[in-house]
């Protein structure tokens, strides 16, 4: 059952605002405040569920309880007995599968990018195929031929930190509810950096994300707006998202452009504060007085706090590589920010992402001035 979320939410946009514009002081104090407001809603939640649970293991399934398996089981009663993870644990596989699926399945930016869990693999291949099928008489020679560029991709260099502050008053609950407050710890901060390295990261000790580009020269930019949208209705948004959609259609082979296929595959990223800017000047009335929201070419709407406001992203699904993998390890912390009644874990993985190339992903500036009079869709 999803977590209802009280303070973790406004947090996490506070953390959001202060990696692009605070010191180190305001980064650091901002990412306490997230992790402490993130521990203090899945504790609240799980003590809520814990003073209604009921005995029998399929009610505590429906209501987003897992049952263990032996060695979870194992592995966490050993962690209740020695009141906390040891200086260097490494959690059993299948709850690091159950943490993939739940960051897949609870943020939808994550599935949309279409990140990819390598396991204990660290490098995987990626091709990109090129060629024609061409006639040619029935016994004679094989006519055209189809190339392939391989590629190795290696998500070594790149290290995900996420900090799980585990509450000391979480390891009286049992193993059962240990292991979801870790789960459900490890799913949010995680979801939290890929989503900022996806989306703003800058290709330094971060991936490439949508709003950013890599030169010829190798050298990581933030990338150019490629326009003005104001969403207003009727031909003037349509003629804008034919701009994007087309746009996004190109795509680079060995330097040369292509065309991809789109359809059905553009995604929509906007900060929260600006999608209901978004649906209001793309709103209308039709006859029969209601409201209808719609938007030419059928983008994926999503959002993210780590798009500015007045900017808006869009990519192309399967056109962005987003993996991460290798053994999920937990490791005390003994530095900066402990918090009171809990002890501060790190959980490291290697992780990778960037756009196919620089025109799978487009950013454009924003213009949503208030819309007087609704223009009719021609």
């Amino acid at each position: 059952m999803p977590i209802k979320f009280l303070n973790f939410e406004e947090k996490k946009n506070d953390f959001a605002v202060a990696m692009r514009e605070g010191d180190e002081t305001a980064q650091s104090e901002a990412l306490s405040n997230m992790l402490e407001a993130l521990s203090q809603d899945v504790r609240s939640d799980i003590m809520t569920q814990v003073s209604e649970q009921a005995s029998d293991s399929s009610i505590l399934q429906s209501r987003g309880v897992n049952v263990l398996t032996s060695e979870e089981t194992k592995f966490f009663n050993a962690v209740i007995d020695e009141g906390g993870f040891k200086d260097t644990d490494t959690l059993p596989k299948t709850t690091q599968e159950r943490v993939f699926q739940d960051l897949v399945e609870e943020h939808p930016l994550l599935s949309h990018l279409g990140i990819q869990n390598l396991g204990a693999v660290t490098e995987f291949i990626k091709s990109d195929p090129e060629g024609a099928a061409v006639w040619g008489e029935l016994f004679g020679e094989i006519q055209g031929k189809l190339n392939a560029t391989f590629r190795k991709e290696s998500i070594m260099q790149l290290k995900l930190t996420a900090f799980i502050p585990i509450a000391n008053d979480m390891l009286k609950l049992g193993p059962a509810w240990v292991e979801r407050y870790v789960r459900t710890m490890l799913v949010e901060a995680m979801a939290v950096g890929l989503e900022r390295g996806f989306v703003e990261g800058n290709g330094s000790k971060m991936p490439i994300g949508l709003l950013y580009e890599k030169q010829e020269n190798g050298a990581v930019v933030e990338k150019e707006s490629a326009g003005t949208l104001t969403f207003k209705p009727g031909r003037t948004t349509i003629n804008e998202l034919k701009g994007v959609v087309e746009k996004l259609a190109i795509r680079t082979v060995n330097g040369k452009n292509k065309v991809r296929k789109v359809a059905g595959k553009v995604v929509m990223l906007t900060n929260p504060f600006d999608t209901f800017g978004v649906q209001a000047n793309s709103t209308i009335q039709n006859s029969n007085g209601a409201y209808v929201t719609n938007l030419p070419f059928n983008p994926i709407t999503t959002e993210s706090v780590f798009v500015p406001q007045g900017k808006v992203a869009f990519f192309v699904k399967g056109e962005y590589i987003a993996a991460y993998g290798g053994s999920m390890n937990l490791k005390k912390f003994d530095q900066t920010l402990a918090m009171e009644d809990a002890t501060l874990y790190i959980a490291k993985q290697f992780a990778t992402g960037k756009p196919v190339d620089n025109y799978a992903a487009q950013v454009y500036d924003l213009d949503l001035a208030i819309v007087e009079d609704d223009a009719p869709a021609v």
